[in-house]
């Protein structure tokens, strides 16, 4: 009688945990698994953040993996995440799930959601050219502010720092695909060279046209890389 009571209080507890749980439940459909089983990790900055519970085919050929995220870190999954299979690094031959953040603007994923995983290198390419993008518009905004500054006498220091941006411009284009290239032909070297050439004008009136000079190679090159 005495364990009957003992079971029904631990099914009663399960039961009122499970009602009042604040775990995340989402769905990952992946087009192949690659011997992903249930109750696989999911990890997160070298974190395990959840686990799988299920692996169903779908009648599309597909297959679906239920997971649950640990409440400590579900305002992390966002629809910015994305998510891959990869090897599990704590457990020789099983797999796991990685979930990475390509930026982290990202609308919080609601429980139930359903998510298209993707590979590993599809996700770190998007991440990578997001992380260009902003590049890109930080670049611009910096060349505003100094724009503005103009009216003022342009500090050696300045341009040394604007030449730096335009160095590390040229390095990520070498080690970057050709869209980034193309985003920053289009949309970045008309605007840098529009303010380029107003540094130009300025300093030629201080007598001190030359100091643009490394400027303008420096965007010679960019162009034509």
């Amino acid at each position: 009688m005495m364990m009957f009571g003992k079971m029904v209080t631990w099914l009663s507890v399960s039961l009122i945990a499970g009602w009042f749980s604040s775990d995340l439940d989402i769905h990952i459909r992946f087009d192949q698994i690659d011997r992903l089983r249930g109750e696989a990790r999911v990890l997160f900055e070298k974190n395990a953040i959840g686990r799988a519970t299920k692996v169903s085919y779908e009648k599309d050929g597909t297959y679906r993996v239920d997971v649950t995220i640990q409440d400590d870190f579900k305002n992390a999954v966002t629809d910015a995440c994305r998510f891959f299979i990869v090897d599990d690094p704590s457990e020789p031959a099983t797999k796991a799930i990685e979930m990475i953040q390509v930026n982290r603007e990202g609308n919080a994923l609601k429980d139930g959601a359903v998510v298209k995983g993707v590979t590993r290198l599809s996700a770190l390419m998007e991440r990578m050219e997001d992380n260009m993008s902003r590049t890109v518009e930080d670049l611009k905004e910096r060349f505003k502010a100094f724009s503005k500054d103009l009216k003022e006498a342009p500090q050696s220091e300045d341009i040394k720092k604007l030449q730096k941006d335009l160095d590390q411009l040229l390095e990520k284009m070498k080690r970057s695909g050709a869209s980034f290239r193309d985003k920053v032909q289009k949309d970045l070297v008309p605007k840098l060279q529009e303010e380029i050439d107003k540094l130009r004008d300025r300093l030629r009136e201080l007598d001190r046209e030359k100091e643009a000079e490394p400027l303008q190679t420096k965007m010679d090159e960019i162009r034509n890389i």
